[in-house]
């Protein structure tokens, strides 16, 4: 017997009878077609949904939450700012080079459904060793995905970050966060109020590719033989989504729509069921207009397409003719698809008969939310209590080059040279510093982001990583000179059917939400990707936050990591180490030990020490975040971006490279008065000479340390 077409569209029976009993019937197949999409993992967020609620959400300058395309907020003086962070992690690894490209398709997309111009991208992303062909395969793939998009497009990519372990070899992440500008009065939504309004498809033409894979690709674990998907990939083209920006941005200068949608994962049947839903009204679809670029596509398959660089406008009848010249002034195609309707009902036409009528709210406001089980995992305990065996000394010289050679420490300019960061001529701080900086044009505003991740840590305690990590993202934007004022986050997980993983995805969730709260900062957007699971195995719980920071005004000349000279003294800011070495680069690369506990963050102490580099960053030429590797890797860097030696007065090398929270340092002229009397700062040492001089701990000249850094990836890839 055959299996039930609902189950091969990944529809539980438990939702094909709900589906039932919303329409008092056995589903038509194009109506099964779009609860399939909508009501899957990726679109409706049903097993992360209840724990969501947690973020804080609201604050004087949040102009749009969570829920629209893109979160919004206010920077003043009437401008605004779009944020958004998506995934597109299994479609990358089927295809990666279209799975990274088309992720970044679609998050520009969001920005510019808002009213936005897209002006800024960075990526996150994770891969299994690079010792395994297929890993050095998925991550060239990727990298050159997103820089053959995002540079065809015309936004500068200006930053991001990278990790690579075990669990991401069969299911690689592949982050995406895009930043968009706009004035107040530029501001568009989806809710399509109007009867009589018209739909307009604007864009590519419609095919097979993509059909279930955002929606349902992303939905569900891979197995053996997944390589098979790729043709649910989607394929995307930036010249067409250029074309796209540009009408779309000059359709708004000429107040010709009403709403806007992007046509993202589900496709029409998203677009049109959100647009209709958010607006109280009902919407009657042609699918005979759809313009299409294969023969005898099925009414299922045009509402489940997901091809890419297509929007979906609603727009006066009055202005309709205008908003089809505008199209075919800027060379996109455009139709007319459908009328916005009294009612609530999601009217599908095809070949002249009815094929599908659903309520449109019940798309995706009547998905199903589960609560399902979670348990902490009983091996943690054991895990916890296994803590690393350090040595009574060691050659830190040599340890700091094992340290850089590692691919997640080592320099990353092989990634972002192929990313053009200087387009706009905005870019202030660039990729390769803690988190970048760039100008608003025509006021004294910065804006800064940071995207920061780290999987082992959350994987030995999800909370308190998940925590630290919005602190160190909070950091990273402070050393530029800004407050940190907007989260976003991308949540990826493992399978949620399994009640450890959804133990790691609410403990995340709490620690996530207790950070923002302590330093009052809400989450305005985010995405959740789980089953990242491969023949069985889940990924590390692993957090993203994108962090935006607001510098206004911005400092005259930012602090970098090359700005260190001979002379300058070394200072570091922050709580003395308290001897955090669980999940720490030590531990991993040198002792290859991945237990212990994390120490937990301190809440007081990374307000003040957010606060103290924000203001230092205004004065001090380097200010520098201490993370992964700690003081050891962060003062190397330095003094390799800076090509100058440092001599550090320090009585234990374990105080070098434990990686406790909310500590950053500073390289300042002598006598420089930091003004620090309510955070712990003390004297590290100076710089000038070739050599990093730990005394009795050995030494390494920085030239060397430069060489072994910067081939960190190449050599690997070669």
């Amino acid at each position: 017997m055959s299996e039930p077409v609902h189950r091969t569209l990944g529809m539980t029976d438990d939702e094909y009878a709900k589906v039932v009993g919303i329409l008092g019937r056995e589903p038509e197949p194009a109506e099964l077609a779009m609860y399939s999409v909508m009501w899957s993992e990726h679109c409706s967020y049903k097993s992360s949904k209840p724990w969501l609620r947690r973020f804080p959400t609201e604050a004087p300058w949040v102009v749009l939450g969570p829920g629209e395309n893109a979160g919004v907020v206010d920077i003043g003086d009437d401008w605004l700012v779009a944020l958004r962070i998506e995934s597109h992690n299994h479609p990358s690894f089927v295809e990666p080079y279209q799975g990274a490209a088309t992720g970044v398709g679609g998050i520009l997309r969001d920005i510019f459904t808002m009213g936005a111009r897209p002006v800024a991208l960075w990526d996150a992303i994770r891969f299994g060793p690079l010792d395994d062909p297929s890993n050095r395969y998925l991550l060239s793939g990727v990298v050159h995905g997103i820089a053959g998009y995002g540079n065809a497009v015309g936004v500068p990519t200006l930053g991001g970050e990278i990790e690579f372990a075990d669990c991401f070899s069969k299911n690689p992440l592949v982050n995406v966060m895009a930043l968009g500008l706009m004035r107040r009065d530029q501001l568009v939504t989806r809710a399509a109020a109007g009867e009589g309004n018209v739909a307009v498809l604007l864009g590519s033409a419609t095919g097979r590719d993509g059909i279930g894979g955002a929606s349902i690709l992303a939905s569900a674990s891979f197995e053996e033989g997944s390589e098979t998907k790729r043709p649910s990939v989607q394929i995307g083209d930036p010249f067409e989504e250029k074309k796209l920006i540009e009408a779309c941005l000059e359709l708004y200068d000429r107040g010709l729509v009403v709403a806007i949608q992007d046509l993202g994962a589900a496709g029409i049947s998203c677009a049109t069921s959100e647009c209709a839903a958010a607006g109280g009204m009902g919407m009657t679809v042609d699918l005979d207009a759809v313009h299409r670029r294969e023969e005898a596509m099925t009414p299922g398959e045009i509402l489940m397409s997901e091809s890419q660089e297509r929007m979906l406008a609603i727009v006066a009848p009055d202005d309709v003719d205008e908003v089809l010249a505008l199209a075919r002034k800027w060379e996109i195609d455009a139709t007319t698809i459908g009328v916005i309707t009294e009612g609530d009902t999601l009217e599908v036409r095809h070949r002249g008969e009815v094929v599908a009528a659903v309520p449109a709210a019940s798309l995706s406001e009547d998905a199903p939310v589960y609560h399902r089980p979670m348990e902490r995992p009983a091996s943690l305990e054991a895990v916890w209590a296994d803590e690393a065996t350090l040595p009574a000394g060691l050659d830190l010289g040599a340890t700091l080059l094992r340290l850089l050679d590692d691919p997640a420490l080592g320099d990353r300019s092989w990634i972002y040279q192929q990313y053009d960061h200087m387009l706009f001529l905005d870019t202030v701080v660039g990729p390769g510093n803690d988190g970048s900086l760039m100008r608003v044009k025509g006021t004294d505003k910065g804006l800064a982001v940071s995207t920061d991740g780290d999987a082992l840590r959350c994987s030995l305690d999800p909370r308190r990583g998940a925590a630290r990590l919005v602190y160190e993202a909070a950091l990273n934007v402070a050393v530029t000179g800004a407050e940190p004022y907007a989260v976003v986050d991308n949540l990826n997980f493992g399978n949620p059917e399994k009640p450890a993983v959804m133990w790691q995805f609410a403990e995340t969730v709490e620690g996530m939400a207790d950070a923002c709260e302590h330093l009052g900062v809400p989450v305005v957007g985010g995405n959740v990707s789980f089953y990242n699971e491969t023949d069985g195995v889940d990924i590390f719980p692993t957090p993203v936050v994108g962090m935006l920071g607001l510098a206004d005004p911005m400092p005259e000349l930012p602090p970098r990591l090359d700005r260190a000279e001979a002379g300058m003294e070394l200072w570091l800011v922050g709580p003395e180490s308290g001897g955090d070495f669980a999940g720490s680069a030590y531990c991993r690369i040198v002792l290859e030990h991945r237990c212990g506990r994390p120490a937990a963050p301190d809440p007081d102490a990374a307000r003040r020490v957010v606060a103290h580099a924000a203001r230092l960053a205004h004065v001090a030429p380097v200010v520098h975040d201490v993370s992964s590797g700690g003081i050891a890797v962060a003062v190397a860097e330095i003094a390799i971006r800076s090509r100058v030696g440092v001599r550090l007065d320090n009585g234990d090398w374990r105080l070098l490279l434990d990686e406790s929270p909310h500590r950053f340092v500073v390289a300042v002229e002598p006598g420089t008065d930091l003004e620090v009397a309510d955070v712990a700062s003390r004297r590290l040492g100076v710089f000038g000479g070739d050599r990093l001089d730990f005394g009795r701990w050995g030494s390494v000249g920085w030239s060397e340390a430069d060489r072994v850094w910067r081939q960190a990836i190449p050599r690997r890839l070669r």
